[in-house]
């Protein structure tokens, strides 16, 4: 029997690396735990609307949403399509008013004068306000947005009326800067202010200036830029650099539809890198198109569980348009207001202006101890699927000089960034085929003669299922030891090899297998390693049973990533969605299904594969399959927006649940074997 010794020294480095990569991790998890107040927000005009929808007043429905939870109110740019139904501007088409002086309906005197003196044109919108703080405000943002050539000042018995060149459908939409009247409103009810300010088309540093100057007064909790670009993009983006940093405002950044990373707004690289990742706080609302598709428990569990998950650190509600039954539109709304601040704070929120975190990079020098661990993983791997390198303890310490100085001098030179990204990916992939590596290892090296009783195989099998997953953790460990900074809990960087860590673990220990095991049973003898059985797997004629058996496993494995991430993934079914709510309920962190009804389980039947000397080839099927619950345990830190503890905690859930579901897996087994022998007796 072939025998592969392990290397003290590169268990050494791989133990300095797990040292200074929990010392990161706990570092992680101290900035994470002091980022825990949420803002829960909704649109100022979705209140409004909720208040004329039941016909109530408006200061009595911010009253209830004050005392529901909400701690900000969001206020958008008004455009004159609000102010024509608001009362506090209007505009007209200068075509409308040509047409209302011919057929008389046009009955105000000065107007009449107005127009028969020449001054309106039909391709002009003719603009006056009723509030004169109102009508100064739209006077300037007019001026800045269209320019001094295209707006002209006329006077109509005593009032300005401002002649604009402008497609009249189109200005009707067209925004009009942030209107003060409304943001003192929202503050007199109780509540901070999200601004939502659009861009100028070529921005200049004075159109940034006069935005902000809107916001003087104003109690402001954060500042969130509406449409596709930031304030200030391109030409203008240091000085809105400048007003966030000097006015000490939280910079809220949109999460994408896909839940991954943001909405892109042109320039937001630039703000981020100037303000400080210290000054950045995540906001998610639900999709406009899937709200009303959601009950009101669910999308109170959402909430709850994309505070805990992603970072998000601002949730912008929607108001529900239709009553729930047995209740009206306002009470509906309510009920959903209030469960959602009261499980946020369940959970261990506070609600207030969002919290962001604290600029964390680690020391460069326990980054460098990450890479030497992860250089001597890898090292380690190629030793136990190499006879000869792991016969020759020199050639082992040369490539380990050489991996290690690779990864180890850009790191302490400053850089490094790439280097992290590779390190981050062989320790998500190498630890835990390395695991499952060493319980093969370790079963080669006992006798198989006695057959052991259920329990105690039961028992067995479920203590190597935590010793493996303890070591898939070290993986765990490396992973986020390697990739956490702020940038990462924000999600500007990602970790982009999760497709693949899904399927690398089980290449890489599938060779491993085909070094120690014969899995044609005894057609080879104990010298041939995997080179000789993959060849012969090759050169082995195909039965269409055969084929039909690959495809259904290819299939099997396309639905297996399909199915993980956020981007082209596949649906799942409700009667999943049902099973991940109940798990949410009952854990602190939902485990993932592919551990524990997949891999898990089969690592238990691996173990009663082996003793009850079950078909190589079954055994080396099961093994596979186990690798995908332990390379799900390290994929899971893969995801550094979630907190590091939770990501903790859903592999601790998955592997005692795993360990269930196993038992009851070998004891069908065990039944089913029952069963058979007692037929063929028969």
């Amino acid at each position: 029997m072939k025998v592969f010794k392990y290397n003290r020294w590169l268990l050494v480095f791989i133990v300095l690396g797990l040292i200074a990569s929990l010392v990161i991790s706990v570092q992680r998890h101290e900035v994470e735990v002091q980022n825990r107040q949420v803002d829960m927000a909704i649109d100022y005009e979705g209140l409004l609307e909720l208040a004329d929808r039941e016909g109530l007043p408006a200061q009595e429905v911010l009253a209830q949403a004050k005392e529901a939870g909400f701690t900000s109110l969001a206020v958008y740019e008004t455009t004159f399509k609000k102010f024509n139904e608001n009362g506090k501007a209007s505009a007209v088409s200068g075509s409308e008013l040509l047409s209302n002086y011919r057929s008389g309906a046009l009955a105000d005197p000065a107007w009449r004068e107005f127009v028969a003196s020449g001054n309106v044109k039909g391709n002009e919108v003719y603009v006056t306000g009723q509030d004169p703080a109102v009508s100064k405000e739209v006077k300037e943002d007019l001026l800045r947005r269209l320019g001094k050539e295209r707006v002209t000042s006329h006077s109509l018995a005593g009032r300005e009326v401002l002649a604009v060149k402008a497609h009249y459908e189109s200005f009707l939409k067209m925004n009009l800067g942030l209107p003060t009247d409304e943001m003192k409103a929202v503050n007199e009810a109780g509540f901070y202010v999200i601004a939502r300010p659009s861009n100028y088309e070529g921005c200049t540093k004075e159109d940034v200036q006069a935005v902000f100057r809107r916001l003087d007064g104003i109690r402001v909790s954060e500042i969130v830029f509406s449409g596709n670009q930031s304030l200030g993009s391109t030409k203008a983006l240091q000085a809105t650099i400048d007003e966030l940093r000097e006015r000490n405002m939280t910079w809220g950044l949109i999460e994408a539809t896909s839940q991954l990373q943001f909405y892109p707004q042109e320039g937001m690289g630039e703000i981020a890198k100037g303000l400080g990742y210290d000054r950045i706080a995540r906001l998610y609302s639900i999709p406009r198109d899937e709200m009303p598709k959601l009950k009101i428990d669910t999308a109170v569990e959402r909430w709850a569980n994309t505070d805990m998950e992603r970072n998000i650190r601002i949730d912008l509600l929607r108001i529900y348009e239709s009553p729930s039954p047995n209740m009206n539109l306002l009470e509906t709304n309510m009920k959903y207001f209030r469960d959602t601040a009261n499980l946020l704070r369940e959970r261990g929120f506070t609600l207030g202006p969002a919290s962001t975190f604290q600029e964390y990079y680690p020391s460069k020098f326990l980054r460098a101890l990450v890479m030497l661990g992860v250089a001597a993983a890898g090292v380690l791997y190629l030793s136990l699927i190499f006879p000869r390198l792991n016969a020759n303890a020199r050639y082992q310490y040369v490539l380990f000089a050489l991996f290690a100085a690779l990864a180890v001098i850009p790191v302490l030179m400053g850089n490094g960034n790439k280097i992290r990204i590779l390190a981050a990916f062989a320790g998500a992939n190498l630890f835990p085929a390395l695991a499952v590596i060493w319980q093969l290892d370790r079963v080669r090296s006992f006798r198989n003669d006695v057959k052991m009783a259920l329990p105690k195989l039961v028992v067995t099998a479920a203590l190597a299922l935590f010793v493996a997953g303890a070591m898939s953790y070290v993986g765990a460990a490396y992973l986020s030891g390697a990739l956490s900074d702020t940038e990462y809990f924000l999600e500007f960087n990602i970790y982009r090899g999760i497709k693949l860590t899904f399927v690398l673990p089980l290449v890489l220990v599938a060779l491993a297998f085909l070094q120690r095991f014969d899995i044609f049973d005894g057609k080879f003898d104990d010298t041939v390693g995997m080179t000789e059985q993959l060849r012969k797997i090759f050169d082995a004629p195909v039965k269409v049973k055969t084929l039909m058996g690959i495809g259904v496993v290819l299939l099997a494995g396309i639905v297996f990533i399909a199915r993980s991430g956020h981007n082209l993934g596949m649906p799942v079914s409700s009667t999943e969605l049902k099973f991940r709510a109940f798990l949410e309920q009952a854990f602190y962190a939902r485990p993932r299904s592919k551990e524990l009804l997949i891999g898990h389980p089969a690592f238990m039947l691996a173990v009663m594969a082996w003793q009850r000397k079950w078909p190589t080839m079954v055994f080396f099927l099961l093994v596979i399959v186990a690798v995908i619950g332990q390379g799900s345990m390290v994929e899971t830190f893969a995801h550094m927006r979630t907190p590091v503890y939770m990501s903790f905690m859903r592999g601790i859930g998955g592997i005692v649940l795993g360990a269930g579901v196993g038992a009851v897996a070998m004891v069908l087994a065990q039944c089913w074997q029952t069963l058979m022998s007692a037929a063929r007796r028969n």
